[in-house]
């Protein structure tokens, strides 16, 4: 383009909406052309690639400074070499701090997950041991999700786990209830955990209030670092119990000791130096990296976990750090002390917005001596250890995917594996299943489950496949379609709140360019029904943020010839018939494994050596497809069976099926009831109790 026919821009303050026609420019010359208009304040800055796709997301302490940098277009790695070459447009958000600043990135990479960021991909909460005090006689449970009742709250625990024996031995020590409230009151006797003593049961008054009441405050000291203390105490009680010849109390108190001094040996490292600290220890090989997570609280070690951040090969230990750090407690309470074997390269701003979540100091510190030094140093050997398992497992699957490929005839290993399959019992209950896998095993968040109806289908395993596959993949244009205005709404909304907008107000980004439209497929067409997908677009290392968006390398049957007909009759319907490697796999002769055949179109039928690594990793794809349909299959008969005739009936709410059951003790009952005792039931006027003799009636 030369100078003649640049488009003449309007200043910052009367920019283009999204529906304005997007200038023809690209990489380097893009963003010197949206640096012109920037302005020199903090704020985020977000690049877009050609299709909406937000490539990169990052914050600047001065925005026109930090893009000036990228548009000198010289001195780059070549990771953000490449991503420079791809944007087309930038989109910024100004924001009255670096801190504010900072949040936001961290927010918009959690949600948006751009391909160019550092992203820590796993994101599960963690559970905590929960002391309910919503209930006269306080319980002690797992916890996990949003602390939505009153009670006191001890974590994070590395694992579901790591409660769990932590829960073991604490219901050996203190012998406090885990029942619900619900159970609680109905009990007329102890339950099994009182016989087996780990429990008190203060449901049949076998213990008194008070004495309970010191029962949990002993736990309590325990969970809140006290447990010295605790020991202590309990040692002298014992004695004093052994003095005066009560040796059963002595013996209670003697067990309790040895349970608690369990607890404290099996989490090993027990710091003396500081209370509550998360530990990151991060090792680099090949160009991958492993963070072991430890947590220290109370002065006990509640665990450790490991994280595979995605990066390129060239980031540093600073750098991953530094996003990791962020994203790690973007939706989680951070503790007073970081402890990271390299200092993060914005330690200080990462200190200050962290303090500002908790509202009180944390302090991240790279010790280089003593015992914060020597727990490092441990968190390190099994950062190393487990990346050297994950890169040798690694090493394992990319061979058996590069053999999948070949056997398959696709043109590149597969990333992303969907498995479908279908269950039911004569029609009934009819579920279809989707599982997907990758070269880091199976990715369980994107499993989906697609209700397919009893009526509909009548058993076809055909037709059901065929909606099925129809489904996901008209699901995946729809997506593919709205991905570029879902990212500007949802990048809106998540937009940190200036002090001068009010209330409700949300600074809305400045839009220096819009994106141009998804350009159309080479196949032809471009729009769903021709599908307008670039399928020769770099693969997405992340699914987006969405249930379908995501493009499969190549998608298996769970079935023969005829289900792979009626797959493909889907695709065609869409379009995309020849787009997707699909194959089906059915089971062999009397069904046994090894013997599975493979149908593909415009290939004959064939089969694989019985003692062929590729076919028993197909055959385990195959049966975690099975594995999920039946479990999905199974829960939904489940529910179906408990499911109460009376939900069916257009009127009836809680109360009124409440009501109706209190008064004929059952649905049969309601079932048998003349239309004058149904009239006279609270709640039930004189159509309603029609409707309802006439539902039974007509489906006799």
């Amino acid at each position: 383009m030369n100078g003649a026919d640049k488009p003449t821009l309007p200043p910052l303050s009367d920019l283009p909406g999204e529906n304005a026609p997007a200038p023809l420019l690209k990489g380097v010359e893009a963003l010197r052309d949206a640096w012109t208009r920037l302005p020199t304040r903090p704020g985020v800055y977000r690049m877009l690639g050609a299709d909406g796709e937000v490539l990169y997301v990052g914050k600047a302490k001065s925005l026109k400074n930090r893009v000036g940098q990228y548009a000198q277009g010289r001195g780059h790695s070549k990771a953000i070499y490449r991503m420079i070459q791809q944007t087309v447009a930038l989109e910024v958000i100004v924001t009255e701090t670096e801190t504010e600043a900072l949040l936001l990135e961290t927010n918009l990479i959690k949600r948006l997950k751009p391909r160019f960021n550092v992203l820590m991909r796993d994101d599960k909460s963690f559970p905590y041991i929960a002391i309910r005090t919503d209930h006269e006689t306080p319980a002690l449970q797992k916890h996990r999700g949003a602390k939505s009742f009153k009670g006191k709250f001890y974590g994070p625990f590395a694992s579901a786990g790591a409660v769990n024996r932590t829960l073991n031995t604490l219901q050996k020590a203190f012998l406090l209830r885990s029942c619900t409230d619900a159970t609680f009151s109905a009990r007329t006797r102890p339950c099994m955990l009182h016989q087996i003593k780990r429990c008190a049961a203060p449901c049949v008054d076998l213990v008194g209030a008070t004495e309970y009441a010191g029962l949990v405050r002993d736990a309590q000291d325990f969970l809140e670092g006290r447990s010295v203390e605790l020991q202590d105490r309990l040692a002298a009680e014992m004695r004093a119990a052994s003095d005066a010849l009560e040796f059963e109390d002595a013996a209670r108190l003697r067990n309790r000791i040895r349970a608690l001094a369990s607890v404290r040996a099996a989490q090993g490292i027990n710091p003396s130096t500081f209370d509550e600290a998360d530990v990151f220890a991060l090792h680099q090989e090949g160009g991958q990296s492993c963070v072991q997570v430890f947590f220290f609280r109370a002065g006990q070690n509640w665990g450790n976990r490991a994280y595979f951040p995605r990066h390129t090969s060239e980031e540093t230990a600073p750098d991953i750090l530094s996003a990791f750090i962020a994203q790690f407690y973007e939706d989680r309470e951070p503790p007073k002390l970081i402890l990271a074997n390299a200092e993060p390269s914005d330690r200080e701003l990462l200190e200050q917005a962290l303090s500002l979540r908790l509202e009180r100091n944390v302090e991240i510190r790279a010790p280089q001596r003593g015992e914060k030094k020597d727990i490092l140093d441990a968190a390190l050997l099994n950062a190393r250890e487990a990346l050297g398992r994950r890169m040798a497992e690694s090493g394992s699957v990319a061979k058996l995917l590069d053999g999948v490929a070949e056997t398959f005839g696709l043109s590149e290993r597969p990333e992303r594996i969907e498995v479908y399959d279908n269950s039911h019992i004569q029609g009934t209950n009819a579920l279809g299943a989707m599982i997907v896998a990758g070269p880091d095993g199976f990715v369980k968040n994107q499993y989906r489950k697609f209700n397919m109806g009893t009526a509909k289908f009548h058993g076809d395993d055909f037709a059901m496949m065929k909606a099925m596959i129809g489904r996901r993949f008209a699901r995946m244009l729809a997506e593919r379609e709205e991905a570029p205005a879902r990212t500007f709404s949802l990048a809106e909304k998540v937009a940190t709140k200036r002090p001068d907008e009010g209330r409700s107000g949300t600074p809305a980004p400045d839009r220096l360019h819009a994106p141009p439209p998804p350009t159309p497929s080479p196949q032809g067409g471009g729009g769903v029904a021709d599908g307008g997908v670039d399928f020769s677009k770099e693969k997405d290392i992340d699914p987006p943020e969405t249930k379908f968006a995501a493009i499969p390398d190549l998608v298996l049957i769970d079935g023969g010839e005829g289900q792979l007909h009626a797959a493909l009759a889907a695709l065609d319907e869409l379009g995309l018939k020849g787009k997707i490697a699909i194959v089906g796999i059915a089971k062999g002769v009397d069904r046994d494994a090894g013997r599975e055949r493979f149908f593909m179109p415009g290939r004959a039928p064939f089969r694989l050596d019985e003692k062929s690594p590729v076919l028993y990793y197909l055959q385990r794809l195959r049966d975690e497809a099975h594995r999920f349909a039946i479990g999905a299959h199974r829960g939904k008969r489940k529910a179906e069976a408990v499911k109460n005739p009376l939900d069916e009936v257009d009127g009836i709410g809680p109360a009124r099926k409440r009501a109706l059951l209190d008064r004929f003790g059952s649905a049969r009952g309601v079932s048998r009831a003349a239309l004058s005792e149904l009239e006279a039931v609270e709640g039930v006027n004189t159509e309603l109790a029609k409707r309802i003799y006439d539902f039974f009636h007509d489906k006799r």
